[in-house]
């Protein structure tokens, strides 16, 4: 199967900026013309204390990008699933999946910003809990024809969420996280996974447990996809490259302690060099790559697309015919 390859959309800014819907769409139209396969928003409702992230709203953005593009698959990495009504979010996502003709792919996280869960009334301790029981609800709600359920406090009584998503069976459904409970319910609750600054070594073992998981639980691993989100900067020099995505990172990104995120996954050097890194990812079993290019920076997309795609092609395509 071959790769796929996505960017991450700029919905969200360091504090002294804001974010630009117009620079959003020119952006993301530039990557469809460009080929990629996929645009990725980013989702916090607050984030950062004395100096706050200005962020865009994430389902409001993918509704825009769906009126720009055509045929660029559109996703959220990711959405905290336990902030949201249930009911309400299967309502706007399907409303999403159905502007964009069936494009959605609704990846997912259990979160870990106490702040947002304060002020939304959500129990940060019951996220785990709370996480299984909204996907449940949307999946029922995505699939069914009618719904009658009480989960907690709320009552579905012969609920027909119409009109119903275009994709079918639903639209695809990709959990993020981290620890072996996480990985356990990518392997029974979703679709497949999707990770966050990875590095290639760190993927492959933690897809491999996911792999094993889905086995164990009588699933096919095989059914399952991912995706890896990875920082890139393409320049003339490894050494340039690495110090200006490294400042990048620290300007834009948290990278937990507690996980396996890394500034080291940062794809970075000159274009021969970025392929050879990308391949590794591939290699580790990587299916769709979400680069996240240096300051978001349109030069930077142009390269990736000029120079860094094709060479990892054309290196590919010589293993193949050497194998």
């Amino acid at each position: 199967m071959p790769a796929e390859f996505g960017l991450a959309v700029e919905n969200f800014t360091p504090a002294d900026r804001r974010p630009s819907m117009d620079r959003i769409l020119d952006y993301a139209s530039a990557a469809e013309r460009l080929g990629f396969g996929s645009l990725w928003v980013w989702d916090h409702l607050f984030l950062g204390g004395r100096r706050p992230f200005p962020f865009l709203e994430s389902m409001s953005t993918l509704a825009a990008l769906a009126t720009r593009t055509t045929t660029v698959a559109l996703g959220t990495g990711v959405l905290v699933l336990p902030l949201r009504n249930p009911v309400v979010l299967a309502k706007v996502a399907g409303t999403v999946d159905l502007i964009s003709k069936g494009r959605l792919t609704l990846g997912v996280a259990a979160g870990w910003y106490e702040r947002e869960f304060l002020a939304c009334g959500v129990p940060f301790r019951e996220r785990g809990r709370i996480f299984e029981r909204n996907l449940e609800i949307i999946d029922r709600l995505w699939r069914e024809p009618e719904v009658t359920g009480v989960y907690g406090e709320l009552d579905l009584r012969r609920v027909a969420l119409q009109p119903a998503p275009p994709s079918r069976p639903r639209p695809r459904v990709l959990i993020g996280g981290y620890v072996d409970r996480v990985l356990r319910r990518v392997a029974t609750m979703g679709d497949g996974w999707l990770t966050y600054f990875y590095t290639a070594k760190s993927f492959r073992s933690a897809w491999g447990r996911i792999r094993d998981h889905a086995a164990e639980a009588g699933r096919d691993p095989d059914s399952l996809t991912n995706a890896a989100q990875l920082p890139i900067c393409v320049s003339g020099s490894f050494e340039d490259a690495d110090r200006r995505v490294r400042a990048f990172i620290a300007e834009y990104f948290d990278v937990p302690a507690w996980s396996e995120s890394s500034p080291d996954s940062a794809i970075r050097g000159t274009p021969a060099q970025c392929a050879e890194q990308l391949a590794e990812h591939l290699d580790a079993g990587t299916r769709h790559v979400v680069l996240v290019p240096c300051d978001y920076a349109p030069d930077q997309v142009e390269r990736i697309a000029a120079e860094v795609l094709p060479a990892l092609r054309h290196a590919r395509r010589l293993a193949g015919e050497r194998a």
